[in-house]
């Protein structure tokens, strides 16, 4: 009866994951035990609503990325830790949300949680919102680093997607601990193969990206 039950999970996982375009897969097929906070399936972000082309709260990213997070999950298990990640593929869909949000200038709802220093004309000026994401290509994901034993974030020094300086990786105004664990995530991150970006802390982009420069639209469900 058990391995009956084993191999329909497995048929509805093998069948979940080939409607995804080739080369896509779910990270928890590969990494099961990770973390997952799918921000833009939530109306807790900067935008303040569900984005569009969110479904499910469901992690994606192409198959070279879930096989990267594998190991780095696999260095961080044996110190009590794992990744949590917040968002990895995301549709041009779903930046075409964020374009729209960014241009209407009076629609400022979550500015205390998420920029409450920095002015939304200048978002796309200061590279916070862009017309095109590395997200969309499937290998760039955003995440932090949680204690399994308390269930708590590590302390980063400023949240998710927190536009402004605080965010930025080379931020010096923070504690000794919030620098260890910056140090932490950006050198476990490198060392299997993801390079960040300077403003966020939490944002790394697979060196040897499979579709570099392709823009998938495909729905996150």
């Amino acid at each position: 009866m058990k391995f009956k039950i084993a191999f329909i999970g497995f048929l509805i996982s093998t069948m979940a994951s080939a409607q995804l375009p080739k080369g896509f897969v779910y990270v928890k097929d590969i990494v099961p035990n990770i973390v997952l906070d799918m921000r833009y399936c939530t109306d807790y972000n900067f935008v303040g609503m569900p984005i569009y082309g969110y479904h499910e709260a469901v992690c994606i990213a192409t198959k070279e990325t879930a096989d990267a997070l594998l190991a780095v999950q696999k260095e961080l298990e044996p110190k009590n830790l794992s990744l949590k990640i917040f968002d990895s593929y995301r549709p041009q869909e779903a930046v075409n949300h964020f374009i729209a949000w960014a241009k209407n200038v009076n629609d400022t709802l979550m500015k205390p949680d998420f920029y409450p220093n920095v002015d939304k004309r200048y978002l796309f000026r200061d590279g916070y919102i862009a017309s095109k994401s590395r997200h969309s290509s499937g290998s760039t994901v955003d995440l932090t680093i949680v204690n399994t034993l308390t269930g708590e974030n590590l302390d980063m020094g400023s949240p998710f997607d927190f536009f402004g300086e605080p965010s930025w990786v080379a931020y010096s105004n923070l504690t000794a601990k919030q620098k260890e664990n910056r140090m932490l995530l950006q050198r476990v991150m490198q060392k299997h193969g993801f390079r960040s970006y300077s403003k966020e802390w939490w944002h790394f982009t697979l060196r040897e990206e499979p579709f570099k420069n392709q823009y998938f639209n495909f729905p996150v469900e």
